[in-house]
């Protein structure tokens, strides 16, 4: 199954098994004593000689290439197909040698990434879902109970004057005001209607501004204020910048937070940074880690990356890079 290649010190091919034609299109013979750069795509040739080389110089056995990354090779017919692959070294009398092992990983990484295309439709119909309720709390609900407030202010004004009954009416007026705002607060929490109505500028302004409410750390916020996204991004970097804030708050006891989204070329990076008490990012798991873990995954489903730095005492810092996709775009 794992195709074989060993190359000489010029990079040029010697061996080369059957696995290897079957998986390049190429005979031993036709492959034999042509530089490596024909297995590799255009793009990558530059690259990959330079990290040969490096290689080369360290003189370690052997290692797996691309690191966590997955790489692309070049068959005959100019088709690319991603890549597994180690590469190792020996020194032989007549020069240093090079053999890599690699596998076709074609059905895995189309496997990878229909799961990645089920997972952001998942996530679509949850937000169209949480939409959906928000407004019908919102809108139903809210306004019902506001409805009923305002009767029960009539019946307190024209009520008569009995001790007792005014009491009574005035700790349903506070049970009501208790109401409302819950369930306002549990409709944005679901989906705030002002990101649907006033677009991500004015939801991220209103969930900076919520969390100084809520938490009474300041937060300064550093936006873009003509940054227009399509969606799913757009809720996906409001959903990244709201739960970091939720962790800012839960956890790092901090005196001031900073949020700061911007485009950076083809783009757009976001980032929330706090001064509280921070944590090692490499220790051992804890329970509340599992919204690090949500925010990597919404990154990785916007083809994105995210990065959290953070030290003990020192802070920490949630940095997301995500294919710019401005609106119209």
């Amino acid at each position: 199954m794992d195709g074989i290649i060993s190359v000489d010190d010029e990079q040029r091919v010697i061996l080369f098994n059957r696995a290897a034609q079957k998986m390049f299109g190429w005979t031993a013979e036709e492959i034999q004593g042509k530089p490596l750069d024909v297995l590799i795509p255009q793009r990558y040739r530059a690259g990959h000689g330079r990290q040969v080389r490096r290689f080369g110089a360290t003189g370690t056995t052997s290692r797996r290439m691309g690191d966590n990354t997955v790489l692309y090779a070049l068959r005959k017919d100019g088709e690319e197909f991603p890549i597994d692959a180690s590469i190792s070294q020996l020194n032989a009398p007549e020069g240093k040698l090079y053999t890599v092992i690699l596998r076709d990983v074609t059905e895995r990484v189309r496997a990878r990434q229909e799961l990645a295309s089920f997972a952001a439709e998942s996530s679509g119909v949850r937000e169209q879902e949480k939409s959906r309720i928000a407004r019908e709390l919102h809108d139903e609900l809210a306004q019902s109970l506001t409805a009923l407030k305002m009767d029960t202010i009539w019946l307190r004004d024209h009520a008569a004057a009995d001790a007792q009954a005014q009491a009574k009416v005035a700790q349903m007026l506070a049970l009501l005001d208790g109401a409302v705002a819950s369930v306002r607060r549990i409709a944005a929490d679901l989906r705030p209607l002002v990101l649907d109505d006033l677009g991500l500028v004015a939801a991220i302004e209103w969930v900076v501004q919520s969390f100084t409410q809520r938490t009474g750390v300041p937060c300064e916020l550093d936006i873009d204020e003509s940054l227009e996204l399509e969606e799913p991004m757009a809720t996906g970097v409001f959903r990244i910048v709201q739960e970091s804030l939720a962790n800012v708050g839960k956890h790092a006891r901090a005196d001031r937070a900073r949020v700061a989204v911007h485009r950076q070329g083809d783009q757009l990076v976001l980032s929330v940074q706090d001064d509280g008490v921070g944590f090692h990012p490499g220790g051992p798991r804890k329970p509340q880690s599992l919204g690090l873990v949500g925010l990597r995954e919404r990154a990785q489903l916007m083809h994105g990356e995210l990065r959290i730095e953070s030290n003990p005492g020192a802070g920490t810092r949630v940095e997301a890079r995500l294919p710019f996709q401005g609106a119209g775009a």
